[in-house]
């Protein structure tokens, strides 16, 4: 039901006033902010700081408003000095965080579990849940927490809504999300596969029937979100079906730093055999595998780079991560049992060429191909690169999180 207000009244000034979220999304050494005006979705401020806890911590600064993009350089060492160096920068735009039309700010948390399947107003109670789910994303909830605990301090007045990577996937039918280990055990432990990036592919397998024209309801889509961490995910009608993330971001594709699918037996072989402990194991899983534990590095550029000049070790560190990609594609095929797009997303998929044309190559029989020349286009727009009569469209389609954080929270808020 819709309810009218006088729109000179002081309550109906205070709703309309509260326009603005800020979105935060604090990674293990990093943290990103966007300040949006939700009336027409624009960005009145972006920013990140990176390398975080380094002696090369550095704050790059954008105001939509012009005047030019700011950097600071120098130690920034945890994320309540990036915060508050954030909003120092933010007060000297006039778009402080003391500002009435400031509605709330919205945090990406990584792990939300089963009991978050929504974007959710932060209680004590809801920050312990986020707490007990520290044990699995380790390199995530802790900074995510650190965060909103930051944020909470600056603004207490200020609903703080947490929005979950694991959310949309929580649609996936049970026999995706088992895994096939004793069921009491699983469930004493919550252990099960929930997937992460979900803000991402939510926002992408929309946009993905939006250049389709189709209704959402009518699409099935295999989204590729490839950056530095990277899942695949299956969406038959803007349901999560299928993801490639599972109890941890450690399952899946090859990684920057991750070594994505990997015997289980491997862990037991290095404890009795290595001599390695837990600890040093998750450090060689998580930090020190995938794509840097290949080659050397995890930055694709400079992996093609040594490709095309013919280096062994990047060349085999790039057929290992395609190898995988196409593993996933013809997998998520099967499942959806009709596929109406393949959308390559974040940094890799939206910027690499090489790594577009090698993942669909050979995979005609499944209806996928590239056109060189529309694959060569760099554009920050949604668009197709498949070929005209496709059977099956390929797009690539800049991924947007924090639009979508800031969307579901300002929806909630505004309740």
């Amino acid at each position: 039901m819709t309810t009218t207000t006088d729109p000179t009244s002081e309550g109906s000034r205070s709703m309309n006033d509260a326009h603005r979220v800020l979105v935060l999304n604090s990674g293990s050494s990093s943290l990103k902010y966007q300040l949006l005006d939700m009336r027409d979705r624009s960005r009145l401020a972006t920013g990140l700081v990176e390398r975080i806890g380094e002696a090369s911590s550095r704050l790059v600064h954008t105001p939509a408003a012009g005047g030019g993009t700011r950097e600071r350089t120098g130690r920034i060492a945890d994320h309540e000095q990036a915060l508050k160096a954030a909003a120092e920068e933010l007060a000297a735009d006039g778009l402080g965080l003391d500002s009435p039309e400031l509605a709330a700010i919205g945090h990406r948390v990584v792990h939300g579990g089963l009991r978050f399947s929504e974007p959710t107003v932060i209680t004590d109670e809801v920050l312990k849940e986020i707490e007990r789910l520290v044990p699995v994303a380790p390199l995530h909830n802790p900074a995510n927490i650190t965060g909103i605990r930051t944020a909470q301090a600056l603004r207490p007045d200020l609903p703080q809504v947490a929005v979950f990577d694991t959310a949309f996937h929580t649609t996936m039918p049970e026999h995706a999300a088992r895994y096939a280990i004793d069921v009491e055990t699983a469930d004493a432990h919550r252990i099960r596969r929930y997937g992460f990036h979900g803000t991402s592919h939510a926002f992408v397998s929309r946009r993905a029937a939006e250049l389709l024209g189709r209704p959402v309801a009518d699409v099935n889509v295999i989204v590729l979100h490839l950056g530095n961490g990277a899942s695949a995910s299956a969406v038959a009608g803007g349901r999560c079906v299928e993801t490639s993330m599972g109890l941890t971001p450690l399952e899946g594709l090859v990684m920057g730093t991750r070594s994505g699918d990997i015997d289980p037996a491997v862990t037991f072989h290095l404890k009795r055999v290595a001599g390695m402990s837990a600890d040093e194991i998750d450090v060689l899983l998580n930090k020190k595998s995938g794509l840097v534990g290949l080659c050397g590095d995890n930055d694709m550029r400079e992996i093609r780079r040594r490709v095309d000049e013919g280096d062994e070790r990047a060349a085999l560190a790039f057929a290992v991560y395609i190898h995988r990609l196409k593993k996933y594609i013809g997998a998520y095929a099967a499942v959806l049992g009709r596929v109406d797009a393949v959308v390559f997303t974040a940094g890799i998929g939206e910027n690499s060429a090489p790594v577009r044309a090698a993942a669909v190559a050979g995979l005609e029989g499944f209806g996928l191909a590239v056109d060189a020349e529309r694959n060569a286009v760099r554009s920050g727009e949604p668009r197709l690169i498949s070929p005209d009569g496709a059977r099956v469209a390929v797009a690539v389609i800049p991924t947007d999180e924090e639009l979508e954080i800031a969307g579901q929270t300002f929806a909630l808020v505004h309740n």
